[in-house]
C-alpha cells in the first residue's frame, strides 16, 4: 500500500511547508494476498483489492522502502474503510 499525498495548500491558498504536514492516513493498495486462513484451514478471501483506495489509522502499518518508494504493510484489521 502507498500512501496517497495531501494538498500543499488550504482551500483558502496558504501553503502548507512539509515540515508542517502530517503524513496522510489514505493510501492506494498496491497488491494484497489471496486471503486469511481460518481455523478450518479454508481461505476467506480479502476485501480490499490492488487499486483500492482505503483509510487507515495513524499508526498503522510497518513502513518498508521498496526499490526507493516508501510502503506501508498493514493487515486487513488496520484498515478503516474502502473509499473508493
Amino acid at each position: 500500500m502507498k500512501r496517497v499525498e495531501e494538498e500543499s495548500k488550504t482551500k483558502g491558498g496558504i501553503i502548507i511547508p512539509d515540515t508542517a504536514k502530517e503524513k496522510p492516513q489514505e493510501g492506494e493498495v498496491i497488491a494484497a494476498g489471496s486471503g486469511t486462513i481460518k481455523d478450518d484451514g479454508t481461505v476467506r478471501p480479502l476485501d480490499v483489492k490492488a487499486g483500492d483506495r482505503i483509510l487507515f489509522g495513524k499508526w498503522s502499518g510497518t513502513e518498508v522502502t521498496v526499490d526507493g518508494q516508501e510502503l506501508l504493510i498493514m493487515k486487513e484489521s488496520d484498515i478503516l474503510g474502502i473509499v473508493g
